[in-house]
């Protein structure tokens, strides 16, 4: 049985579950291992937190043997590599596009100026400003 490691919030368990359903439908037995990262116990904003808060519990649980691998978002891991671990496959992404909802129907580029916009990620908040 691989047993894979995720985070346990909905999009981590559902990205997490594609590849245990590809592992299983090619005859490899697999289970998902919720493992709580410090980053989901934190009620701090995110950009606040540092490097590594949803990562690091998941590569200690590989280290520890809990978990034979983990499957986490690729965008947010550390942008150092770590010769510990190896990035084994990345699976075809799906579209890429996020969603305005907006007030009226506006779509991006007809909201007024000094319009107010709420997201909890930082790149997304960049991108919005570029």
């Amino acid at each position: 049985m691989i047993r894979i490691g995720t985070r346990g919030s909905l999009l981590a368990t559902t990205q997490a579950g594609v590849v245990r359903d590809a592992l299983i439908a090619n005859g490899h037995p697999a289970e998902l291992v919720t493992i709580s990262t410090a980053g989901d116990r934190s009620s701090a904003p995110i950009d606040t937190l540092g490097v590594g808060v949803f990562t690091t519990a998941l590569r200690e649980a590989i280290e520890e043997g809990r978990v034979d691998a983990a499957v986490h978002s690729h965008k947010d891991l550390p942008t150092a590599d770590d010769p510990r671990f190896t990035i084994a496959a990345i699976p075809a992404r799906n579209d890429p596009r996020d969603a305005l909802v907006a007030r009226d129907g506006l779509v991006l580029g007809e909201l007024p100026a000094g319009s107010l916009v709420g997201t909890s990620s930082p790149r997304r908040a960049a991108q919005l400003r570029a």
